[in-house]
């Protein structure tokens, strides 16, 4: 998979990330779309890369406080929690809503046979999303 990522973005920044020489590598899709919401709302000017970096730096740590093992399975399950905590310490997304999306997001997925899309509820006033969201 390719991404566009913008030059400001130091991935250099982020010593754990796994990649190859063309990039980063995943392992899983929903690991490559954390990766681009992050560079998405980078770009849109919704934190600094040394804010992401040092929100990431912070999980990782924590991550290894706790005694997790740091053999890089776990690496996106840290950058997706850093970005969340970065989210909501912004308030670009109020925790509660975070909360419910997340759950929103679990019971889609469980719903949803193999191979099939996933797709969220219909809110009030709300067109239905099929996601991933097109990140533009």
């Amino acid at each position: 998979m390719t991404t566009s990522i913008p030059p400001e973005a130091d991935l250099r920044a982020l010593s754990a990330l796994p990649r190859d020489d063309a990039g980063p590598v995943f392992s899983a899709p929903w690991e490559a779309q954390a990766f681009a919401m992050t560079v998405s709302l980078h770009g849109r000017g919704a934190f600094t890369w040394r804010e992401w970096a040092d929100a990431l730096a912070a999980e990782l740590a924590a991550a290894s406080s706790r005694g997790e093992p740091d053999d890089g399975t776990h690496y996106y399950v840290h950058w997706l929690a850093a970005l969340e905590k970065l989210v909501a310490g912004k308030k670009l997304i109020l925790g509660n809503e975070l909360e419910r999306r997340v759950d929103e997001w679990d019971a889609a997925a469980r719903s949803t046979p193999h191979g099939k899309p996933i797709e969220l509820p219909t809110r009030q006033g709300s067109p239905r999303r099929t996601i991933p969201p097109k990140f533009s």
